[in-house]
């Protein structure tokens, strides 16, 4: 039995699920959703905030402020309100009404950008009003997801080092690209500890996080509009880039057999499926990281009227549903 004192001490389910008897995939999904927080970003959460009061960056008085299209929000306003501090999301409206509402619920206070910047993405104009907040005085701390350490650090303390404690044999591990936090944790880790492992990363079609052309997305989590600071693409075996098209379709075939992933987890799945039927072997062991749970994305991914708001009136022919 496991006792806590609060709920951000737990980061780490060790669930793995066998995708080979409901899909007929040779993967095992990393449930990283199963704690408190919904996802996978409580790690980077709770390892930034614990570095920034080891360095006496937080106080008592402090307030936080980050940009996040989601998860990480509802993970930071969580600790904060464990640990009574208070929390400023800024986020933008790609982010799903039901993560709004999470992380308002927790205490926190959510500023929604709604017109994107000079180059038409909102990431920039979320850090734009990031930085005009933390200007009200040294009391706003900006714990800067993009560029803090402590995000990859997290993964490759935590994420990466239970896949290799429970997969010995491994041979693939595929990963979601937001910040690139889990990405570059999971590839120092391996390449330190198991080189032969080999590191796929999974981005959004329409994402500039390995270059590429930039196009509208619309569902939150994955991908960037602006290279991220933390990824470094000479250290990735391999990039793969999924339409969200198919990361709705490849939600829906999980729902389907009773899992309600997230959009992130879909489009990591999505890639891997693909990739595990043209390089895969019955003696092949691959993991993927399964950052989310579904539940948030009720009111878009699966949701029918949304999906042909955004994806044009074709779009259950595109998914092969009636």
């Amino acid at each position: 039995m496991s006792v806590m004192t609060g709920p951000h001490e737990l980061l780490h389910s060790e669930v793995y699920l066998d995708l080979r008897p409901s899909l007929g995939i040779p993967l095992h999904l990393a449930c990283e959703g199963l704690n408190f927080a919904g996802s996978i970003k409580i790690q980077p959460a709770a390892a930034m905030i614990a570095a920034a009061q080891r360095d006496g960056v937080i106080g008592p008085d402090s307030v936080l402020v980050e940009s996040s299209s989601g998860n990480l929000g509802v993970a930071i306003a969580m600790i904060a309100a464990a640990k009574g501090l208070k929390f400023v999301c800024v986020t933008d409206p790609n982010c799903n009404p039901a993560t709004v509402n999470l992380i308002r619920a927790f205490g926190a206070e959510v500023v929604v950008v709604t017109e994107p910047d000079a180059n038409n993405n909102y990431l920039g104009a979320r850090k734009a009003m990031v930085r005009q907040l933390c200007e009200r005085g040294p009391a706003y701390v900006w714990l800067n997801q993009y560029e803090n350490p402590a995000n990859w650090g997290a993964h490759y303390e935590g994420t990466a080092a239970f896949v290799d404690k429970h997969f010995p044999d491994l041979d693939t591990l595929f990963v979601g690209v937001g910040t690139g936090g889990t990405l570059m944790g999971c590839i120092r880790y391996f390449h330190e500890h198991r080189p032969r492992v080999r590191v796929i990363a999974v981005d959004s079609v329409g994402s500039v996080s390995f270059a590429g052309t930039p196009g509208r997305r619309h569902i939150p989590g994955l991908g960037a509009s602006a290279p991220m600071p933390l990824i470094e693409p000479d250290l990735v075996d391999e990039v793969i880039r999924v339409p969200e098209i198919d990361t709705i379709r490849t939600c829906r075939r999980l729902a389907a057999r009773g899992l309600l992933l997230g959009g992130s987890s879909g489009t990591v799945v999505s890639a891997a499926s693909g990739w595990l039927a043209e390089h895969g072997s019955p003696d092949h062991t691959a993991v993927a990281i399964a950052p989310d749970l579904g539940e948030r994305y009720i009111d878009t991914v699966y949701n029918d009227v949304w999906v042909e708001r955004h994806y044009g009136r074709d779009a259950h022919e595109l998914l092969g549903t009636p």
